[in-house]
């Protein structure tokens, strides 16, 4: 758990999360008799705040625990220890009684579209449901409400009529958010809502979720492994490694000036549209440790390239810095300037202007 230096904390105004020092383990069973062998440290100790209408991404390698905290937002699994904080309440403090009108307010869109809807209901049914579960229309007014929902994420009224294998992935993961926005949430985790999807149609879900965002207020938790989507929707990234967070920063800071070596590698790895551009990648050596045994210390010792003695006995404090930028390194002062990254400004290559130069003589003569 990394502990957070208080003191240099910037203010913020009241938000709509407050997740703090909130743990997630699993036990890991052996045995004929199911004895607990050991635990699985899926999330150690992560904190952030949330604002309204925010959209905060959370990255990292698979098996970081991102998803994990994405559940533990909902309260769709119990912690080990920690606190969430929605609208100053305390969701862990509930009874399960108490948790369902609160539901309405968390919504959540996952990974597989087909997954997550009912095979045996049509469209309409399924976006019927939330609406009676939580009487929020009239019977008279609910098939109305489920074409208004329809044509809000760009389908047409009589695909209410359909079930979910007569659409494509796409039509699917926009059935999924309408069904989301059916009882008017406050907050939605969107747990790699595009990973499954082709890259045109990603891009269509992203903008649909960026339009529905601005019109309705949404605050969104967007968990995914793609920089690039990352970077056009969130205006926060938190950086995960081993169940931690290891730098959070608004999305142009991190992209611009990353400061923990992780995040560094993570960056270095998207694609530059350049092939004559030679770049010094950052190439991580080794294999991510076991969960269930994390190296002390910094977790990230076992692959940093500048670890040095001390990150191995003893763990980072998270600082922040005034504009709200977190890490949590022991040397990241220290660290050589990161590379220019993509999408930053950048130099172009001279048979790149010749070309385009040529084309742009074409077309004057052309005139």
């Amino acid at each position: 758990m990394n502990p957070v230096r208080a003191d240099l904390a910037p203010p913020a105004a009241q938000p709509l999360l407050q997740v703090r020092d909130l743990v997630k383990h699993f036990p890991v069973r052996n045995g004929l008799f199911g004895r607990i062998g050991g635990q699985v440290h899926a999330v150690d100790g992560v904190s952030f705040d949330l604002a309204p209408g925010e959209t905060l991404a959370l990255v990292g390698e698979s098996g970081c625990g991102k998803s994990t905290v994405g559940r533990l937002l909902l309260r769709l699994i119990e912690p080990t220890a920690g606190t969430v904080l929605f609208e100053g309440e305390n969701i862990f403090a509930r009874s399960e009684t108490s948790m369902r009108s609160l539901r309405r307010r968390l919504q959540i869109i996952f990974q597989d579209p087909y997954g997550s809807l009912n095979p045996r209901m049509t469209v309409g049914q399924m976006l019927e449901e939330p609406l009676a579960l939580h009487a929020l229309v009239a019977p008279a007014r609910r098939s109305a409400r489920v074409s208004e929902l329809l044509e809000l994420v760009g389908l047409a009224a009589e695909h209410a009529r359909r079930y979910p294998h007569e659409f494509s992935g796409g039509q699917r993961q926009r059935i999924a958010i309408a069904r989301a926005l059916a009882v008017e949430p406050a907050l939605i985790v969107a747990d790699e809502p595009v990973s499954a999807l082709d890259v045109s149609i990603q891009a269509q879900v992203i903008n649909l979720l960026q339009e529905l965002q601005r019109r309705f207020g949404l605050a969104l938790v967007f968990v995914s492994h793609d920089l690039a989507v990352v970077k056009h929707i969130a205006g926060r990234v938190g950086v995960m490694y081993l169940g931690q967070i290891v730098e959070l920063a608004e999305t142009e800071r991190l992209f611009a000036e990353p400061r923990h070596p992780y995040t560094r590698a993570l960056l270095s790895a998207i694609p530059v549209p350049d092939p004559t551009r030679g770049r010094d990648r950052p190439v991580l050596q080794g294999d991510v440790p076991s969960p269930l045994a994390p190296p002390p210390g910094c977790r990230f010792h076992t692959r940093c390239p500048y670890a040095q003695e001390r990150c191995r006995v003893e763990a980072p404090v998270t600082e922040i810095d005034e504009t709200g930028h977190q890490v949590a390194c022991h040397f990241w002062c220290t660290l050589p300037a990161a590379e220019a990254l993509p999408g930053t400004a950048t130099k172009r290559h001279p048979a790149l202007a010749k070309l385009q130069a040529a084309f742009l003589d074409k077309e004057t003569a052309a005139q």
